[in-house]
């Protein structure tokens, strides 16, 4: 008799898995969503398209080589209820589970093609530490599983702790962000594609200070991935 699995079945009976969409019950197979909310993922398909509305958002600020957004993040909707489960309800297993999956459908469009390093926006130690991970390096870490582009975590890293952007406007959402990041060793990144990751993409105010941030090192390229956008 298998006992890890009559255990499995019977703990199933009083703690089922839910449905990160609609809150119903999952089957053993099934993972973080069932059939009809994974059918019903707010899908962009950005990647599919050079000027997006994702690559757009950055237009006149930074030079991209590229930019897309994998859902998009309506209040209420199941972009929005994706990322509380996973960034304030700290399920890393879905957060690299997704990003794996939106990795495995965007390959073939040569979206990750050239790229030589995926480098998630960093959060302050502080606000790491209180967090317990940083979402951005979860995501690095599933996209990563799939394209075996490797991750760097060590190099770009936030000077100071800005206060939150959730209430603010344009203009103070890149007012707050200023100079807010830097790198230690800019020369290891020289003649090289990065990949910007975050979780959701708002206005791009981090976004644009993260690449501001090399750009005092020689002919790097950046592109950008978030797994939303607002």
């Amino acid at each position: 008799m298998d006992f890890g699995r009559l255990f499995k079945n019977f703990w199933s009976l009083f703690y089922p898995k839910l449905c990160v969409g609609c809150a119903e019950a999952l089957m053993e197979h099934e993972n973080f969503f069932c059939p009809q909310c994974l059918l019903d993922l707010p899908k962009t398909n950005y990647h599919r398209i050079k000027n997006n509305p994702a690559y757009d958002r950055f237009a006149g600020k930074i030079s991209l080589q590229r930019a897309s957004s994998y859902l998009y993040y309506n209040k209420g909707g199941l972009g929005q209820r994706l990322v509380a489960e996973f960034k304030y309800r700290g399920n890393i297993h879905l957060g690299e589970w997704i990003a794996a999956m939106l990795a495995a459908e965007m390959l073939p469009s040569g979206f990750f093609e050239g790229i030589d390093w995926i480098v998630p926006t960093p959060l302050h130690p502080q606000k790491q530490k209180l967090r317990g991970f940083n979402q951005a390096e979860i995501l690095g870490k599933g996209i990563s599983k799939i394209t075996h582009i490797p991750m760097e975590t060590g190099n770009l890293y936030r000077i100071k702790a800005n206060v939150s952007q959730t209430r603010k406007g344009v203009y103070d959402r890149w007012k707050n962000t200023q100079g807010i990041f830097d790198v230690k060793n800019i020369e290891a990144f020289n003649h090289k594609h990065l990949l910007l990751i975050d979780d959701v993409l708002t206005t791009g105010a981090t976004l644009e200070a993260c690449a501001q941030a090399f750009s005092r090192g020689e002919k790097i390229k950046i592109s950008i991935l978030t797994l939303t956008i607002a």
